[in-house]
Formats: C-alpha cells, structure tokens, sequence
C-alpha cells in the first residue's frame, strides 16, 4: 500500500512538472513561429475607443487593423461580452490566432462599487478588503475582462497627492497587509479560474513620494528610504504571485521608473524573481522624451525594454521601434523575447488559447449586472470604512423616530458622486446608486420629516442658497451637515496645494452653527482635509468617504446606530497644509519637541502646534473601550526567541462595537536613526457590551529587521519599546531588552 501510494506521489509530481513544461513548450514553439512585428505587437496595449483613463491618441480604423494583423496584444477599457467578443474574433483572424488581454481599471469594485481604497484602509479589515475583491473580479470577469490595474500598493505620505484615495495610507507595514488581502481577492484561487481576474501592483516605484505631493512629479530619496519604505509592498506581491506590475510615471533619482534597470532588472526580475510581465502606465514610455532622458521615440523604447518594461500602453512606440531597433543591434533580440515570453504564459495560464471566449458568457454577465448579495456586502462594507472622528456630546446614534431631521449640503442628493474616483462607468448609474437623502429616508419612522436644501455647491462662491438652507435648519431637531471634495475632486491629476472645504462650504457651516441646532457633520473625501474650524465647534464629525454603490444606506446605518462605527484613519490628518508631510512612523531629531506646544530651539513651527489634528490609527466609537494587563512574556530576550505580547481590552460602554488594537514598537538605538514608532500588528476584535477579551501578539527577531545605511537588512541587538494603544498616540508602553 505504500508503495502504491509512493508511486501515485510520483505521478502526481511528475505530471505537475510536465503541465508546467507545457507550457513553457507551447511559448517557446509560439515564439518560435513568429516574426518581429508579431513579437512587437505581442508588447503593444491600446485603448477601446469610448472610455479612456488618459489623453486619447486612438485612430481606431488603424488599431482595429492591426488587432486582425497580430500587432496588439492588449487591450483596455474594452468591457462587456458582446464587445469583448467582438475584439477577440479580429484577433484570431490574425496568422497566429493569438488571443487578446482586457484589462480594465477595477479599482473599488465593477458594478458593485465599495468604497474609495483608502476608505477600504480605514476598516482594517483584511477579511472584508479582500472579499470585496473577490466580487469585483466575479463581477469583471463576467464582463470579459481578465486584468485588472489595481491593487495601488504606494505608500502615500502627502495628502495633497490626489492618488492617496487609490492606496492604503502612510504606514507601509499596513499597506503591505492589505495589498496582499486585494491580490488574494482578484486571483482568488489562481489565474485560468473563470472568477480570478490578473492583478497589478502599481505603481512601481515610490509614486506616492511625488514632490510636492504634484502628480507626475519627481522622486529623490535614498535607496535606503526606497527600500525601507516604498519597496516592501511590491516586494511582497511578487512573492505573492502577483501577475503583473506596472510602472509609475515618476523618475526616482533621476531615472525614470519606466526606464528603471535598478528597480525593474536588479530588484524585480533578478533579485525577487518576478515571473510576471511589467506594463509601462498609460503613454510613460513616451513621457520620457519630456522627462529629458530620451531624446526620441527610438530611444525612449530602446531605454525601457533594456530596463525590463515589457508592455506598452498607449505611448504606440515598440510597435513602431522595436522591430528597427532589433535590426540595428541596438537591442538584443533576448530582451524581446523575454518579454513577449512573459505575456503569453499568462495568456495560457488564463487559459485563453484554449478557449479565447472563456470570459465571455451573456448569462453570467446578467446574473452579475445587478447581484443584490454583492450590494448588501457593499452596504456592510460601506459602515465599516467609516471613521467617527468626534462625538463629544453624544449626538450619535441618532434616533430614527426624530421629529425632523434636515440635511444640507451639496452632496445630500447626489447619485454618482458617492462612487468616488475611480469608478467604472454604467449609463444607469444615477437610478442604482444609494443617496444619502434616500438612505436616510427610509430608517426614519413613518412619523418623522426629512427636510432638505443644497446650500451650495461643492466649489464655488455662490451663496444665494444659504438663507434656503438656514430657514431649512431652524426647522429641525437636528441637522446633518453633508461637506467634503467632490468625488472628481481626488484621484488622478486631481493634486490639491488647498485641502480645506472647497468653495464656501465652511461659510455654509458656519451660518448653519450659529442656529444652535445640534449638527452631525459628515465629510465625504477621497483624502484626508484640513477643517480645523469644523473639528473645533462641531460635536459630531463623521468621515465617511465615499462609500459606493450602497453609500446612503451605510452612512444611515451609522448614523442611526444599525452599526457602530469601528473605523480607524490609515493617514494622518494636518492641522494645515504646512505641516505636510506629516505622519506617525518619523524620525527624532537632536532637538525633538516634547509637547505639542513646544517652540523655541526644537524642531517645530513658531505658529503652530506640533502634534496633528488627528492621529494615525485614530478612530472613536459609540461606545468604551478599556486596556488593562498589558504583559510580556519576557524583558530581556535572546536570539530567536518569540516575545508574546498580552493586552485585555473590556468593552465597558453600552454598545456592542468593535476596536482595532495596535501594535507598535520603537528601536531605541541603532546603526541608522529608527523612526519613533513603528506598526509591527493589529488585531480588529468584537466585544458586546459588557465583555472583555485578552489580545495576544508575537513578535520575532524578523520584526526587528531595517536596513542599514549599505542596504544590508538585519536586526541589532539592544533596548526596545514595546507600545500597545488605541491609535498611534494613545498607547501604553513597556521596555525590552533583546540581545543577539
């Protein structure tokens, strides 16, 4: 019976390696068969021709030609089955019969649309995060595409940036957690199932350290600070089996990513043993001719397939240089095939040649077009992104058999806008979508009112509605103040110099306070905002983002107390522009200010308290949590030794809620500055009213691990402390020594 079992053992390993060799086998024969130009075309991604996430260039007669003649191996923005169907049947009238990619920016969902990611970041949950993304790929694929661009893994310090609304926040060990939780989702139990889309992490490299926090803009840093901070969430994708990667617009140090070697040859493909492809971000192989490092197309395609960019999107150059290049020996035909390599395994790990119509069924893309289980995940969702910044006098939960209730804003009856940035475009969207005013509506008794006004719109001067919206105010129990950015307002090319309320909403807000009505403020962003007035005089602060497809039934779900808010922030939010960049994980300095009110000969500003408006992990609730028993398994350890860290927290209010612990450590000493905190875990827990839990963490010597100043990554031996808290700035602290 062993023997038997041995030899099945076998078998099953031997024909494992041989699938696997298949199709190794089948890409080398392909490759073998093909010409330049079709290798060239194999690189080439373009855009369909009615939705587009960048300038337009498209002459779609010449495109639609060349998909027929073998010269496309991609496509974007192309959705749906009849369409997608009718690209593929050009592409396989071509020589090879090699089929097409979709790829589509699904970024926060597909039809079912969750809220914005750095919303998705403020839950903390890794368990919703990543189910959330397995119904936008279900969702996607049903559509036909197979690709998605997403998940964005940059660490974002700068709030300014409008792309923070796309990733995870400041903290780069939370980044790390949640990327994975995105790729789990979109390739769910691996590339060829018919519900697991290609993920893409982007945007390679340190995107989120712009200058300035401008779009676009340039990247100069250490490669110590690269590594340390920017680099681990990229590095844990590819070990993570992420299908694709996909350059940034940004140059680091005066290279280009696109054009990269360092990042994309050394780092990716050689150190990390990436065995994806890598697709340049819309037209930046061409935008290297403006960054001033190629002096033409020739030369900007030559730098980039060199440094390992192995797919173009819409900057039209390989197609039109490789070939040429190839010939004049100015690139080696390897560098080509490696990349064309790469492409077609995943084509045949989607299992596109195959069956180049697999994704494409009428039927499962109408069970997905409107799928009631997806939107009421996306309505739970929705609750657990939001973060309740302030409650001082207890105005929430609100009580649904409140006599009147008014609403006013300019976002109060909006449709679309509670999607975010972002979001893919369906023509029925204003009829689906959730508004708040609706949301609210109906979890208000039959016997209450809902009033509503305007006031005013989102980024104007106009006040010609604000008497409207007071006369509106004077007549109810209670108003609910909807501000915040418009949803276009965040996300790509949409860099602010000015976070405050936009417009004369804070005007608005201000007439509206000097009623004396109570006022819950909600702020709807795709970022965090400056609103220092509001967080000084307004009771009730609600940051509820944008929520999605469901937004007006999750922000009535919190509002009316169906769900506790549980949401902690995963950026830190400014007093004032000024004070960007500010976040929680920084260095100390020689001169370190010890209070917030700290000014002379400390590193601070004369005109302005140090400390942020609200910190990094912040988040309250309805009701109180208590920490008590905070323990270590030891105060002085060796070697590999594991620290067990204990903590009990009672949920001593009277709601049932749930709390997110933190973990956070400090190296007190070390061969380069190490940052005064550092998040090493977190546990999110559900406590009723009334219950206690005690919550446990471990830390080893790999959580100690930095690098050095020669980018040598290893930990040292010293003191440590150990901090557990509420958020980053309210923690309890203990001291450790760790020898080697």
């Amino acid at each position: 019976m062993k023997k038997h079992f041995f030899s099945f053992l076998f078998m099953t390993f031997a024909i494992s390696i041989s699938a696997q060799k298949s199709i190794d086998q089948k890409v080398n024969e392909l490759i073998s068969k093909m010409t330049l130009e079709e290798k060239a075309g194999q690189l080439v991604q373009y855009s369909g021709f009615e939705y587009a996430t960048g300038p337009q260039n498209s002459n779609s007669k010449k495109v639609l030609e060349e998909i027929k003649e073998g010269k496309v191996g991609s496509m974007l923005n192309v959705t749906g089955a009849e369409e997608t169907k009718a690209f593929q049947k050009l592409a396989l009238q071509s020589r090879l019969k090699i089929p097409l990619l979709f790829g589509q920016d699904v970024i926060h969902g597909f039809r079912t649309t969750f809220p914005i990611n750095l919303g998705q970041a403020a839950s903390w949950d890794l368990e919703m995060i990543e189910k959330s993304e397995r119904i936008a790929a279900t969702e996607a694929s049903a559509y036909g595409i197979h690709w998605t661009f997403a998940p964005m893994v940059d660490i974002a310090r700068d709030p300014r940036w409008g792309r923070v609304m796309e990733g995870s926040g400041e903290d780069t060990y939370l980044g790390t957690k949640i990327g994975l939780a995105r790729i789990k989702g979109f390739q769910g139990k691996g590339l060829g199932n018919i519900d697991a889309i290609m993920a893409c992490a982007k945007h390679f490299a340190a995107y989120g350290a712009a200058v300035g926090g401008r779009d676009y803009n340039s990247v100069d840093m250490s490669l110590r600070q690269l590594n340390e901070t920017y680099l681990p969430p990229f590095k844990a994708a590819a070990e993570a089996g992420v299908a694709t990667f996909m350059n940034s617009f940004n140059d680091i140090n005066g290279i280009p990513a696109t054009a990269n070697k360092y990042i994309l040859r050394d780092l990716l493909k050689g150190k990390w043993n990436f065995q994806g492809f890598v697709v340049s971000d819309w037209g930046s192989i061409g935008e290297m001719i403006k960054h001033g490092y190629a002096k033409d197309n020739a030369e900007a395609g030559e730098r980039a397939i060199l440094a390992g960019s192995d797919m173009d999107m819409e900057s039209r150059i390989y197609m039109e240089q490789l070939p040429k290049l190839v010939k004049e020996g100015k690139v080696d035909i390897k560098f080509v095939d490696d990349a064309v390599r790469r492409i077609l395994i995943k084509k045949f790990e989607m299992g596109l040649f195959d069956d180049p119509y697999r994704y494409i069924n009428n039927d499962r893309q109408k069970q997905q077009t409107n799928n009631l289980e997806n939107r009421k995940f996306g309505r739970e969702f929705g609750a657990k992104s939001v973060v309740l910044l302030k409650n001082e006098k207890k105005i929430l939960p609100l009580s649904k058999s409140t006599k009147t209730v008014a609403l006013i804003g300019p976002f109060g009856k909006e449709a679309v806008a509670m999607h975010g940035f972002w979001s893919v475009p369906f023509k029925d969207d204003a009829q689906r979508i959730v508004t708040q005013f609706d949301g609210i509506k109906n979890q208000l008794d039959k016997n209450s009112t809902l009033l509503y006004a305007k006031g005013c719109n989102e980024n104007d001067q106009d006040k010609s509605m604000f008497a409207e919206a007071v006369e509106t105010a004077k007549k109810a129990d209670v108003v609910i103040m909807t501000l915040g950015e418009g949803h276009a307002m965040s996300g790509e090319a949409k860099s602010r110099s000015n976070i405050h309320f936009s417009g004369v909403q804070e005007d608005l807000l201000k007439e509206i306070a000097k009623t004396g009505k109570p006022i819950v403020l909600l702020i709807n962003a795709g970022r965090p905002l400056v609103f220092d007035w509001a967080a000084d005089n307004i009771s009730a602060i609600v940051y509820s983002w944008w929520l999605g497809t469901e937004a007006g039934n999750s922000i009535a779900d919190i509002l009316f107390g169906n769900v506790n808010p549980g949401g902690k922030l995963p950026m830190t939010f400014p007093r004032t522009e000024g004070q960007i960049p500010i976040y929680y994980n920084h260095y100390n300095t020689g001169r370190p200010a010890e209070k917030s009110t700290d000014r002379n000969y400390v590193s601070a500003y004369i005109d302005l308290d140090n400390d942020p408006k609200f910190p990094f992990g912040f988040g309250l609730s309805y009701t109180d949590f208590k920490y008590s028993n905070f323990n270590l398994s030891s105060e002085n350890l060796k070697g590999n030794q594991a620290l067990a860290i204990n903590v009990n927290v009672a949920n001593t209010g009277n709601f049932d809620g749930e709390e997110v612990v933190q973990l956070y450590i400090r190296d007190l000493f070390g061969k380069v500055v190490r940052p005064v905190k550092e998040l090493k875990g977190f546990q999110k827990i559900a406590l009723k009213k009334g219950e206690n839990k005690t919550v446990t963490f471990k830390l080893t010597p790999e959580d100690l691990k930095f690098y050095d100043d020669e980018l040598n990554y290893d930990w040292e031996a010293g003191e440590f402390e150990i901090m557990v808290g509420t958020n980053s700035s309210d923690v309890m602290t203990k001291k450790i020594v760790w020898e080697k």
